[in-house]
């Protein structure tokens, strides 16, 4: 499912740094990156299936919005009813051709790839789960509640939204601790002091996060009623929240 090949895109130091983008030479290694980048990523990928699996329903979608090269779509098809749709969306082509590629094996029928770019919305229908998974921070901030409050209003009463993002600690003192203790884990996963300065360089203008509050907040106006956090290392957090109404 994953691929072999290592996260090197950061190491050339005569090289200009732009900012961070999903094309083709990100989709070779990102397996890779997601691995040694974010704290308990396999743990995660096993949470979501298992919280999807709670509301995911036979005969509705499950949508992985932000799909990149497929292991969460992959860990849905795991978890969830075997009768529900799986419907993952990104913009970036590349990402979509490797998750074509690794999702091949599903059953006919089972997946559906398609592109968009969720800062132009995405219209979704009969979703029982929506997933973003690392995926809402990239949203330009001006446009991330207009996405939530439509995505809430394809979701099925009794459906869920699941949110994984980095987050901003509340307290700037710890927040400066939490981060120190991220890239402590990045080093211990083979990053140079090099590649961590400048990835965090190319994402500064691309990846903005929130607090976990301002989340929490933000899916509770977006129609969201039963909202928590079910996640949360240093500054990495995941949230759920469920639409009233009858399930199914």
């Amino acid at each position: 499912m994953t691929s072999d090949r290592k996260d090197r895109l950061f190491t050339e130091q005569d090289r200009a740094i732009a900012d961070f983008d999903f094309g083709e030479r990100t989709a070779e290694v990102f397996d890779d990156m997601l691995d040694r980048s974010i704290p308990q990523y396999r743990e995660l990928q096993r949470m979501i299936g298992e919280l999807a699996a709670q509301f995911a329903t036979a005969g509705s979608r499950v949508y992985d919005l932000g799909c990149s090269t497929g292991i969460t779509l992959n860990s849905l098809h795991r978890a969830v009813d075997p009768a529900a749709e799986l419907v993952g969306v990104d913009y970036s082509e590349a990402m979509l051709d490797k998750a074509r590629a690794n999702l091949a094996g599903l059953p006919a029928g089972r997946l559906r790839l398609c592109a968009g770019d969720l800062n132009d919305g995405v219209a979704i229908d009969n979703a029982s789960v929506v997933v973003l998974n690392l995926t809402l921070q990239f949203v330009r901030p001006i446009n991330r509640e207009g996405l939530l409050r439509t995505l809430v209003e394809g979701l099925r009463p009794g459906g869920a939204l699941i949110l994984v993002e980095k987050v901003l600690g509340s307290d700037a003192l710890l927040n400066r601790q939490w981060i120190k203790l991220y890239y402590d884990m990045k080093k211990r996963n083979g990053y140079s002091e090099t590649e961590i300065a400048r990835k965090r360089e190319a994402l500064e203008n691309v990846l903005i996060p929130y607090r976990p509050d301002e989340n929490l907040r933000m899916l509770s106006r977006a129609g969201l009623d039963s909202v928590d956090m079910f996640f949360k290392w240093y500054n990495f957090a995941g949230f759920i929240g469920v639409k009233g109404g009858v399930k199914g």
